[in-house]
């Protein structure tokens, strides 16, 4: 039985959308398509209905993941409330519903350049977002590109050390207040 045009792109939404959390989550080498395939609720044999390979999937997930981060950087509004949610516990301990920089920046480096590019794309959104949000100045860019290098590389980092031990929480907190002192309101 054939399915709709309509049902088979909300079908291939839910692949992506299942794909952009495990691949955040897990990496993209440990996910295979058969797990992305039960997350979304499918057998393994669909997946070549909707992608050409598993590094389309990375790719559109990929993007998927970042359009979502757009969304919550636009949704938090200003950097002085986006700075706290994205430099806390709750992220650390959400890898697959948070940034995909952090996830995935120690993954991106192996993958084609179809994932690369998509990553640079995304990476370039959320520092252009980020600039947005800085105080005018001549060195507004650089600013921000340091300002994203210090909120990634500490999640990163406070996600590699046990979740229970103090240097996890800590570095969330100091880079906290270097970056709320970046953006001139503290």
């Amino acid at each position: 039985m054939r399915i709709s045009k309509t049902q088979a792109k909300e079908n291939r939404d839910r692949v992506v959308a299942a794909a952009a959390e495990l691949f955040r989550e897990r990496g993209f080498d440990d996910v295979a398509v058969g797990d992305v395939m039960k997350a979304a609720g499918f057998t393994h044999g669909g997946f070549y209905n909707h992608f050409p390979s598993k590094q389309a999937l990375a790719a559109e997930a990929l993007d998927n993941a970042w359009a979502q981060m757009a969304d919550e950087r636009a949704r938090v509004g200003p950097l002085t409330a986006l700075l706290p949610r994205y430099l806390s516990k709750a992220a650390r301990r959400a890898p697959g519903k948070s940034c995909p920089a952090a996830a995935l920046a120690g993954d991106v480096c192996r993958q084609p350049p179809e994932v690369k590019a998509v990553f640079a794309d995304g990476l370039e959104a959320m520092i252009a977002s980020v600039e947005a949000g800085l105080p005018e100045g001549t060195d507004r860019r650089e600013r921000a590109v340091g300002l994203v290098v210090r909120m990634v590389g500490a999640l990163m980092l406070s996600r590699a050390v046990p979740d229970g031990h103090a240097l996890a929480d800590e570095l969330l907190e100091a880079n906290l207040r270097g970056a709320l002192r970046e953006t001139g309101d503290v």
